[in-house]
Order: structure tokens, then sequence, then C-alpha cells
């Protein structure tokens, strides 16, 4: 008797406590990054009224008798399943499209979530608002002027400079592209010539490029026909040709930079295919020549406005003219029987910059937009997978810690290694099904009211026994 009365207890309980687990998943319905949780019941021990016997030549076999003695909780578990994505146009927001949690920082704590509702806290630094815990990453690192990111040191707190600098870049390279018109005229020689032959037979070509300060200037090419020579052109090259006092520019080939003082000149060749051969300065040296080579030049000027070297001299700056592959059609200087098009394409020099705005890629590089118009990679945001994600243990606001059962963290970027995709000016919502957690409260309700019928009927039948002596 007095079992029965145990067990409706055991049984009240239990689901008085899968109802909490029901109660808390509707209350975090519209929690960001909320993983619901689920109770799996069992049953408990056994009273054995007699045991099983095995069958003989003249019975057969008997069962065991056992009386229960209630129920018991078996697990509660987090159930980890992706929940959807709502848009919500802010940059910082974030969130994980596949498995992974990200990894954020408490002082010397690592604590993990699927929580991206981060913003920067005043001094730039990528952050939980509503707690402060700071989101762990890689910082890049710029070595002589290249950008490095590298994601198997530990991680560290992402700081983001808002309105931080980009300094001035001279311009170290410039490529020049398209087609030199094969019918264009030659220039005769002689002192006689007229400014509408020259105009007629000669292609000019100009680019702003910059100098260690981030001042711009003028780098104007001008292409003409070499007289005799069907495939060949002469260019000069010079910078801010319209100033008052003209840059000392010059061009040529060696491992040196041009030195002041001379030519500012070199010849292009072309073959019969219509395609860059060789390009060759004043003194003879030839750049190209071998199929597949760059065809080179040169070309450096004095930077006005700078302090002389300890010579006396002047600053020089020096910059590379790329015409293309030998034989190349594509990003190359060509010579065709079509309009001349040739042009400096790119050139990579820039002014002094701030940073605008940045955005956050899938891969979770975090790049920094300039005034400037350059782009640099500030960041990479970690993510964190684990053996055993329902092993992890629920710290509150959010967030989970590593447990026994959990496996440690792997960390490492997205998209590598089984971990998801990050999308950014989104944010994960709950998992939580409304319709499945209701259907669950009415089982629960009635488990909880039969067992409390469990205990009236024993209750009942307790109250008979009583009363047989009367």
């Amino acid at each position: 008797m007095m079992r029965s009365l145990f067990s409706g207890v055991s049984g009240l309980q239990n689901h008085q406590t899968r109802m909490d687990v029901v109660g808390n998943n509707i209350a975090n319905i519209n929690t960001t990054g909320f993983k619901k949780g689920r109770v799996n019941f069992q049953d408990m021990l056994y009273q054995q009224l007699s045991g099983a016997a095995r069958p003989t030549e003249e019975i057969g076999g008997v069962n065991p008798k056992e009386v229960g003695l209630g129920m018991s909780i078996a697990s509660i578990d987090t159930i980890h399943t992706q929940g959807s994505l709502q848009s919500t146009g802010n940059g910082t927001d974030l969130a994980i499209m596949g498995q992974g949690f990200f990894v954020l920082a408490e002082g010397n704590n690592k604590l993990y979530t699927r929580a991206g509702a981060f913003s920067l806290d005043n001094q730039g630094t990528l952050v939980n608002p509503s707690n402060g815990m700071k989101v762990q990453g890689w910082m890049a690192e710029t070595v002589d002027g290249v950008t490095l990111l590298e994601v198997s040191r530990d991680v560290t707190d992402l700081t983001i400079p808002v309105g931080g600098k980009d300094p001035a870049r001279e311009t170290r390279r410039v490529e020049f592209a398209c087609n030199l018109d094969k019918r264009m005229p030659e220039i005769p020689e002689g002192d006689a010539v007229d400014e509408v032959a020259i105009r007629l037979g000669t292609w000019n070509t100009q680019i702003n490029i910059f100098d260690s300060f981030g001042e711009k200037h003028i780098m104007q090419a001008q292409f003409t026909r070499v007289p005799g020579a069907p495939n060949a052109w002469t260019v000069n090259v010079n910078v801010d040709p319209q100033a008052e006092v003209p840059t000392n520019t010059t061009a040529g080939l060696g491992a040196e930079a041009p030195a002041a003082g001379g030519a500012a000149q070199f010849v292009v060749n072309f073959n019969n295919n219509g395609t860059i051969v060789s390009a060759v300065d004043a003194a003879g040296v030839e750049s190209g020549g071998d199929a597949g080579g760059l065809v080179i030049m040169n070309v450096a000027y004095d930077v006005p406005n700078t302090d002389p070297d300890a010579g006396g001299a002047p600053v020089r700056q020096q910059f590379t003219l790329d015409m293309g592959q030998v034989g190349g059609f594509t990003r190359a200087l060509t010579q065709f029987a079509e309009s001349s098009s040739s042009k400096a394409v790119v050139q990579d020099g820039y002014t002094m910059g701030y940073l605008d705005s940045f955005k956050i890629d899938q891969s979770g590089v975090i790049t920094g937009v300039y005034s400037n118009g350059t782009n640099r990679t500030l960041a990479q945001i970690a993510l964190a997978t684990f053996a055993n994600q329902g092993g992890l243990e629920k710290n509150g606001e959010t967030a989970f810690v590593v447990s026994n059962n959990s496996g440690n963290a792997n960390v490492g970027p997205s998209g590598i290694a089984g971990k998801g995709k990050i999308i950014a000016g989104t944010l994960e919502m709950s998992n939580v099904d409304m319709a499945a957690e209701f259907t669950d409260m009415i089982v629960t309700q009635r488990g909880f009211q039969a067992n409390s019928r469990t205990i009236q009927t024993a209750d009942q039948l307790l109250q008979e026994l009583l009363q047989l002596k009367r």
C-alpha cells in the first residue's frame, strides 16, 4: 500500500520538474540563441516478490514477480538544433549557420554562446553589451606592408580602431593595359613638324600617383611610333608635367633607381601578332624577351618639399611600370589595328585615410573600410566546437561553460573542421517550438493529475483498512 503512495509522490515530483523545464522553454521563446531543454523519464528500483525459475522436465519456466517503486528523471537534455535567423540590419549582430559557438572572455574564464548580439564599447572592443564579456578571435598584424592573420595563435580580445588612421603609401606599381593603334601615323623627323601632326601621331595617358606623404602627382605617359620601326613605340614618362618647375623624372632598368638627370624615355616592342615583346631603356637594357615574362620599366622622380639627403640631393621615389606578360592579351599592352585605348588601369598608392566603417564576412573576417578607399583586414572572429556539445553546462545569460563530459573546446575559424558560417546582420532566434511545448505541457499536466489520483486512491484504501475494526 505504501509503495503506491511513494510511487505517486515520485511521479508528482518529477512531472513538476518536467513542467519547470517546459515553463523555462516557453519563457525563453524569444531569447536570442536560447537552446531548449527536454526531460526524459525512466522507471526506478523494483522490489522482487519472487524470482524467476528455469524450465524443468516436468514444468515450464516461471517469470519473476516485481513491483516498481516509482520513476525518476533519466536526463534533462539541451537540444542544440539550429534556430531560425532573423535579419536585424545591424552589422555587429552575428548568427552562426551550422555548428559552433562564439567564444567570450570574462577575465581568464572562457564562455561559449550562440547569442551574437554584440556591439563596441568606448575602447572599440567587440563585446556582449548586456554583460561586458569580450568576443574572442585573432587580431591582424602588418609586417613589411603585408597584413597577416595567424589563426594558429591563442585567441584574444578584438578591437576595432574606429576613427583610426591608415597611413599614406607611395605608389610602387602602375599597370598599363589595352591597345595602341597600329594605324597611328609616324611623326616625321625635323623641326618643321606642325602641332596637328604631333597630335595625330601621339597617344597620351595619365594617372594620379602618390608620394610617401600621400600627396597626389600626375604621371603622364606619351606613346609615339618609332620612325622606320613598324612594331616599336617610344614612351616618354613625366611626373607633374604641368608644374611650373618640371619634376626630374627618369626611366630605366637595373637594381638601383634610375639616376637623376637621366632620360625619362624607353622603347616598347611588339611582335607581328600584336602582342608585347620587350621594353628597352635608354642604356639598351631590355625587360621581357622570354615567353611568359613580365615587361616592366622602373621610373623615379624627385619628391618636392622634402629634406635633401646627406649628399644634398632631393629625395627620389621609384615605381614600376607593368606593361603585362610577353605574348599576353589580358591586362597587357597590345598593338592591333583598332583605336588606341591604352591607359594606366591601376596604381597601388593612396593618401592617408580614417576608418569609416567595417564589415564582417561569412568567415568572421572583420574588414575595415577607410576614407582613402582602402580595405584592411583587422581581425577574425573565432568559433568553438565540442565533441559533445550536449555536455556543456548552462551558465546563464545564454552562455555555456565546459564540463567533464563536453570535451575541450576546438577553437578555430568558421567554415573549417565542421564549424558553421557567420552571418552578419542577423541573430539566431530560440529553437523553442511553441506548439510542441504546449503539447508537452498538456501531457505533463495529465501525468501530474494521474499520479495525484494514485495517491488519492491509495489514501482511500488505507482509510478502508483503518475502518475495518468498528
